[in-house]
């Protein structure tokens, strides 16, 4: 029996658990939908099991790493939920990545087994990332045999699960690794974040519990399965034995046909990509259904969350907060949207969001400070990367002194005040505060003022570095309408809502505006441009 296939934590404590319980609740009943091809709890419960055992047979030890580098489909979420069943963790990646990222995931985390396409594998054959690679497993594809020169051996799909004759109960206990996510920063190359089995179920169980979600549920993913949030909707649909549908939409108006068409109850994104589905025409085929609609990764401009009210009436809003390193923090009530749509709400359940000064103080309501993550959430660290886990990941503050083991929680690096009823509003990234003339200036104060006169589709503001100033304001922008706007009219408008010192110094109009992998602005790009402008 190979190292992998012993042990095994209690009922219900594992990563996999939530696909092999929902199976005993909701056997026949739709688990996971790609184009016309649909797996039920039970048969998705069979096709994890397969994979562990041939990952099993194949002598992987526990803890080892499995890179899947894939499109959206079937056989992506397979192949992470039983790599975790094996009791390996796996490390999505991104399929929009260029070779030498994923080089450098392969590299950076020392992945033994890669699950991709032959198509994927040959743009990767020249990275020294692969040198560690022994055998990468091929979708689509018939296989067998050597690399082609790659040094690792080549399997089909079909024929990993044959290596196995007998699928090992999940292994491991769920203080485990179970899975790095690679998230970018302002600086240098993306950083690995550990997460355990013990942090994917507890944001599971409390997004469930917020979202109220339940086996009639059919949730959309539209994002990445890279991306935090993107897999996300795989644990919570698959915690509450709801169907998750997978796309890799091409345009906006392939969300709309897709919500129609499966009936979709609930819905996560972005703000870029909020805004261009607040823009699109929506039957009543398509938002019948929906139940909510949750934004993540950044603050949604106030226009666009107006426009989607009004697009789906009878969906509650979700305006949500989560960085990597601690899964999912905060969520507003919908019932709360009216009276604070600037906010970012309250600690999700499990979970407690503190306000820290530099001192490691409180901070007093209406006072800006740091974001503190603390609870069953807050990550393993940072993989491989000592330093950048020590500045990220320190003790919990409050923690009683007679208590001896210290207890680690995450300090975001975001900026929030929370008011006298303790609802928490964003200010903006400790490391992205604009200081000019003497002031600190929010980028997202700026930003939504910028979104607040009609003129913009997509807006970031930055500080560059000015001699007299300090820093001046500089915008990037892609106008709503390309053909009306007119730079005069929006500082025009900008004057009428802004001080002086909070006003742009420099606008750059772009087409469109630079994402990340996961369709966030990209802010590094942007930053770029702008100062070579």
């Amino acid at each position: 029996m190979s190292e992998i296939a012993r042990g095994g934590g209690p009922a219900g404590a594992l990563l996999p658990h939530l696909i092999s319980r929902a199976a005993g609740a909701h056997e026949g009943s739709p688990a996971l939908t790609a184009g016309d091809r649909t797996l039920s709890y039970a048969e998705l419960g069979r096709a994890v099991s397969g994979f562990a055992a041939g990952l099993s047979a194949m002598g992987l030890c526990r803890g080892d790493r499995v890179a899947v580098y894939l499109d959206k489909r079937i056989e992506a979420v397979v192949a992470m939920f039983g790599a975790a069943a094996a009791g390996a963790a796996f490390v999505p990646v991104n399929p929009l990545l260029r070779p030498a990222q994923v080089d450098h995931i392969l590299g950076d985390c020392q992945v033994r087994c890669l699950v991709t396409s032959a198509e994927r594998l040959a743009t990767l054959g020249g990275e020294p990332g692969m040198a560690g690679v022994e055998r990468a497993v091929l979708v689509g594809d018939a296989g067998g045999g050597a690399g082609g020169g790659l040094g690792a051996e080549i399997l089909a799909w079909e024929e990993l699960a044959e290596r196995g004759e007998v699928a090992p109960e999940p292994a491991g206990i769920d203080a485990d690794m179970a899975a790095i996510f690679y998230t970018s920063g302002s600086t240098g190359r993306p950083k690995g974040v550990v997460l355990s089995h013990r942090n994917l179920l507890a944001g599971a169980h409390s997004v469930v519990e917020y979202l109220g979600n339940g086996p009639e549920d059919r949730i959309l993913s539209i994002l990445p399965l890279s991306f935090d949030a993107g897999f996300s909707q795989l644990t919570t649909g698959f915690a509450a034995g709801a169907e998750v549908v997978l796309t890799e939409y091409l345009l906006p108006r392939d969300v709309v046909r897709l919500c129609a068409k499966h009936r979709i109850t609930g819905l996560t994104g972005v703000p870029p990509l909020w805004v261009q589905l607040a823009e699109q025409d929506w039957p009543a085929g398509a938002t019948e259904h929906l139940r909510y609609f949750a934004n993540t990764g950044g603050r949604m401009p106030r226009t666009t969350l107006e426009a989607l009210r009004a697009i789906f009436p009878a969906a509650a809003p979700y305006l949500m907060y989560g960085l990597t390193e601690a899964f999912r923090s905060t969520y507003l009530d919908p019932a709360e949207v009216d009276r604070r749509p600037d906010s970012i709400g309250k600690a999700i359940p499990n979970a407690e969001v503190l306000v820290m000064r530099e001192d490691g103080t409180r901070c007093e309501p209406g006072e800006p400070g740091e974001l503190v993550h603390r609870g069953a959430l807050v990550s393993l660290g940072y993989w491989n990367a000592p330093e950048a886990t020590a500045r990220r990941f320190r003790p919990a503050p409050g923690r009683d002194e007679s208590i001896q083991v210290p207890e680690i929680a995450v300090w975001s690096g975001d900026l929030v005040v929370e008011d006298e009823e303790g609802f928490l509003s964003f200010v903006g990234r400790g490391d992205e505060m604009i200081k000019t003339s003497g002031y600190r200036v929010s980028p997202t104060e700026v930003e939504e003022a910028v979104y607040d006169t009609g003129l913009a589709r997509d807006v970031v503001a930055l500080g560059l570095a000015d001699e007299r100033l300090g820093q001046r304001i500089a915008l990037a922008l892609a106008p709503a309408d390309p053909d009306a706007f007119a730079e005069d009219s929006l500082l025009a408008e900008l004057r009428r809502r802004l001080p002086a010192y909070m006003l742009p110094r420099h606008v750059e109009v772009m087409t469109a505006l630079p994402r990340s992998p996961n369709g966030k602005l990209d802010r590094t790009a942007i930053r770029d441009r702008l100062r070579a402008a």
